[in-house]
């Protein structure tokens, strides 16, 4: 017995060592990658309190405004989500929020910065959206992105990714960039999604002037492993806060039907967010960045997913 021990001693020790250290490269698996560090786009514009750039969408007392309008609480509990919109609608522009999520049990809970004219265009609505995926125990945070035009939301342009960071711990700035050229979905000023705009290709690219919204709400019938785990109000209420909010760009006037562009008349500077180089074209830093941080934390992307598409759509292909 004494022998076998000596024998599975080291054995044991190994193993141990092995098991120890898969479980802080996977605890550390959120912080081991240090995204590059890119020119900043947000700061560069204005930064809008509530009711300056903003008004309720639903949720009543389950939003909270907070430090003189600069910040916002959405609250979800078993009685409501929450969420708001912005007061004008863009054609076109850079819209960022800073978001920290709630901490613990999530699953089900879905908090949504994004755009929509689902308002205006009931049966043929465009939407860019972020969507926050919440998660059950031992699990993390999903970060989603979706693009469709024309009320094309039965098509489906998802793509899922990990976090590189923990979500719940501090603020991070979700941004999209939007015009006539590409979409652009940004975390932390770092790009993770280029959608370009080719008529012949993506056929349902945003064209449509749309506002912007910030919601939390129950996503229990598909947000978490296709609805498996619903929302445990138990857990409940799930707060999320939001800073730093920036919209820049063409606001619609829907009196005579065009946008209105600050630069109207003259040519784009550099910080113009429809037209200016810093949002019409990445960088080659900036692509090779998002090269890396898509074939790193990438999980899910429609155009690779055969098994829903039996002909992919043609931007897939292009």
């Amino acid at each position: 017995m004494r022998m076998l021990k000596g024998k599975l001693l080291p054995v044991l020790a190994w193993f141990l060592m092995i098991t120890s250290s898969t479980v802080v490269a996977s605890s550390r698996r959120g912080v081991s990658y240090a995204p590059p560090k890119l020119k900043p786009l947000t700061g560069l514009l204005p930064h809008l309190t509530f009711s300056h750039g903003f008004k309720e969408f639903f949720g009543g007392s389950h939003i909270q405004i907070l430090d003189n309008g600069t910040s916002v609480n959405l609250i979800l509990d078993k009685s409501s989500g929450a969420g708001f919109v912005s007061r004008n609608s863009y054609k076109y522009g850079f819209f960022s929020a800073a978001i920290k999520v709630p901490s613990g049990y999530t699953s089900g809970v879905v908090i949504a910065f994004y755009m929509s004219n689902a308002e205006m265009f009931p049966h043929a609505h465009d939407e860019i959206d972020f969507e926050l995926l919440g998660h059950q125990k031992r699990r993390e945070w999903i970060l989603q992105t979706n693009i469709y035009g024309n009320g094309s939301v039965h098509t489906g342009r998802e793509e899922k990714f990990r976090l590189w960071f923990d979500p719940t711990q501090q603020f991070h700035q979700y941004s999209i960039i939007w015009n006539h050229i590409h979409t652009v979905f940004l975390v932390d000023n770092v790009p993770i999604r280029e959608v370009i705009y080719r008529e012949t290709t993506f056929s349902s690219y945003p064209l449509k002037p749309m506002s912007v919204y910030c919601t939390i709400w129950d996503g229990s019938e598909w947000a978490t492993r296709g609805g498996k785990y619903p929302v445990n109000y138990n857990y409940a209420p799930f707060v999320t806060n939001l800073r730093d909010m920036e919209m820049a760009g063409c606001s619609w006037d829907s009196k005579t039907g065009e946008p209105v562009c600050a630069n109207n008349g003259g040519g784009a500077s550099s910080l113009d967010p429809v037209g200016g180089e810093d949002f019409v074209k990445l960088s080659e830093e900036q692509k090779l960045g998002m090269q890396e941080l898509r074939k790193r934390f990438m999980i899910y992307s429609y155009c690779k997913d055969k098994n829903r598409y039996k002909v992919l759509p043609p931007e897939c292909r292009a």
